[in-house]
């Protein structure tokens, strides 16, 4: 152990967990955010019940981002919270009153459509809320004496609220092409009409963010446009060109399975991009992932609890998407 990084390699799981939670919660937080535009009754019952066995689930990724953050970067987790106060409220908030919402849908049939409003103004709020965290870490944290030193409201930007935008939009897509997925009949059609205006509005605003990113700071420009790293970086929006040409191909082909997978490549690249711009830092601009670290005997006790811990998570998670591995109709799998 005494050659590993471990504090790259602890960046590396935290950001595979953040990833896991982006595209497991992202498509059910997309199917509530799309659950306005779908039909009252069959139509919307079938979409929710799509998401019924998995919704609580997937947010165990985003306790263990957020945990090992905690106990592995603890003063980057001593920055980036105080920054984002009202935003880790209300995506909190959100995620509570939606769930709560899941379980009262069924329970209190006379009161659906408020229950339905819940879930959507939830899952809005929980997804907007994450994609504007997204920009304000992005944006710079102003950082004095390795404390946060800035506002209330130092996250709210014209940057911030455009990323934002985006992952409510991606997330919308992300729910539209698992509906083609898992449902059939009149939603299915339903979605995967929404699924080719919502692959433009995606590519649109990972563009847009993509753009104004580098104007940011100048070491973003620098990791993206120098020599040789260019010849790297590039690979980015090649990638995403082509998963783009293959989505709306696959979509135009009445694919089932390859539009949400190549909605999730676009998420990945995404991702992709933003640990390319803030790489080396875990607290942009001045915090690097090692400044911000515990010590080696701490991460490599947490090391050795997280490599027994995340193939069980990933195991039950498998076997819960392998049982509810087919369609679903308004009463549920069959």
């Amino acid at each position: 152990m005494g050659s590993i990084d471990l504090s790259l390699a602890w960046a590396a799981i935290i950001c595979f967990a953040i990833f896991a939670y982006v595209v497991m919660d992202g498509f059910d937080l997309g199917v509530g955010i799309l659950s306005p535009v779908l039909e009252p009754g069959k139509e919307r019952d079938q979409a929710i019940n799509s998401i019924a066995p998995f919704w609580d689930g997937n947010e165990t990724w985003l306790v263990m981002g957020g945990g090992g953050l905690l106990a592995v970067f603890p003063l980057a987790y001593s920055i980036i919270l105080p920054a984002t106060y009202p935003l880790m409220i209300a995506m909190l908030l959100g995620l509570v009153f939606r769930g709560a919402a899941f379980e009262f849908r069924w329970r209190d049939p006379a009161h659906q459509p408020l229950w339905d409003l819940v879930i959507t103004v939830g899952s809005t709020v929980a997804a907007l809320a994450q994609g504007i965290t997204i920009g304000a870490i992005l944006q710079g944290i102003e950082v004095e004496n390795n404390a946060y030193a800035g506002g209330w409201l130092d996250w709210l930007s014209p940057f911030s609220i455009l990323t934002g935008i985006a992952v409510v939009i991606g997330y919308a897509l992300l729910g539209a092409t698992w509906l083609i997925r898992k449902t059939e009949g009149g939603c299915q059609r339903h979605a995967h009409r929404l699924a080719y205006w919502l692959g433009i509005a995606t590519v649109l605003a990972l563009v847009a963010v993509s753009a104004a990113t580098p104007f940011l700071y100048t070491d973003y420009w620098h990791r993206w446009f120098e020599m040789p790293q260019v010849l790297w970086t590039a690979q980015v929006p090649l990638m995403v060109a082509i998963c783009t040409g293959f989505f709306f191909w696959s979509l135009k082909r009445g694919h089932e399975l390859l539009p949400f997978l190549m909605a999730l490549a676009l998420f990945l690249l995404g991702f992709i991009g933003l640990c390319i711009s803030i790489y080396p830092n875990m607290v942009p601009p001045s915090i690097s992932l090692w400044e911000a670290a515990a010590p080696r005997d701490s991460q490599l006790f947490l090391l050795v609890g997280a490599v027994f811990i995340i193939p069980v998570i990933l195991g039950y998670t498998g076997w819960a998407y392998w049982v509810f591995r087919g369609k679903v109709g308004t009463e549920g799998y069959h």
